[in-house]
């Protein structure tokens, strides 16, 4: 079976099933979220420190990721606060130790909880929750699957082939249409004007590709292809949620900072 057949069969089965609970909210959701940012900071810690991961350096990497992001979706300067300073007391640790990598083992627990709590707050918005979560998800989702398929098709000049040598401009640029497509469309589906809601899909794709590139710098750092091989076809967790890492923190910044007017009032 092709690469490209398991990635789509893989979506077709988990896209689906992250919707409906998406949709569903609540404490099925949270627990959702809640075991990605646990599964995530797994990779990561794995990923930084290789061999060099000890049980207890991955029990706090990935306990801390969990508990700020939950933290987060009621509180979140406290949560990103305490992601902070869980990060920076597991460098410290790391250093004492000995251990090698210790700064990027360290930055896994604001990178993880800010991410995933993010997007538990946004879904946690009373009346505005389901709309904020599916539009930051399906923009996200959408510029995935533009940029694979116009970077497929177009081809033409990379965006950053030292880091990874498969994506290109076009792909970029694809990303960005479908991202707002699909951003307009949900804006549409509860009632708002378009117009911004395309224009700030489009700008999210572009910080999910930056995410997207920050992991895979991280990936040739450590020397792996993949995070992990929890997915069949994609790869690791992180693999699928790294430009929703950088995409949820932003999205949630510019909602507050508008006053609740952004993507739509």
């Amino acid at each position: 079976m092709s690469d490209l057949r398991i990635r789509f069969l893989s979506a077709l089965a988990l896209g689906p099933l992250v919707l409906a609970i998406l949709a569903w909210g609540g404490w099925a959701f949270t627990l959702l979220v809640a075991a990605v940012a646990a599964m995530g900071a797994r990779e990561w810690g794995r990923m930084t420190l290789g061999h060099r991961a000890e049980p207890l350096l991955m029990a706090l990497i990935v306990g801390f990721s969990v508990a700020a992001s939950l933290v987060m979706a009621e509180h979140p300067e406290s949560g990103f606060t305490l992601a902070v300073l869980a990060g920076i007391g597991i460098t410290v640790f790391t250093v004492l130790r000995g251990i090698g990598g210790a700064a990027w083992a360290g930055f896994g627990v604001p990178y993880i909880a800010v991410g995933t709590g993010a997007v538990l707050w946004l879904r946690a918005q009373p009346e505005t929750g389901l709309g904020l979560a599916l539009y930051v998800v399906l923009a996200v989702w959408a510029a995935d699957v533009g940029a694979y398929a116009a970077g497929r098709s177009i081809g033409g000049p990379k965006l950053w082939p030292r880091v990874s040598p498969k994506k290109t401009w076009a792909g970029l640029l694809g990303g960005m249409v479908t991202a707002g497509v699909f951003g307009a469309g949900t804006a549409m589906a509860f009632g708002a004007d378009p117009v911004v809601p395309f224009a700030l899909a489009a700008g999210l794709a572009v910080v999910g590709q930056a995410g997207d590139l920050f992991e895979s710098a991280m990936k040739r750092r450590s020397h792996i292809k993949d995070s992990g091989s929890l997915i069949p076809g994609h790869g690791g967790l992180l693999d699928r949620i790294d430009a929703m890492l950088a995409a949820a923190p932003l999205l949630m910044i510019l909602h507050l900072l508008s006053g609740g007017t952004l993507p739509w009032p």
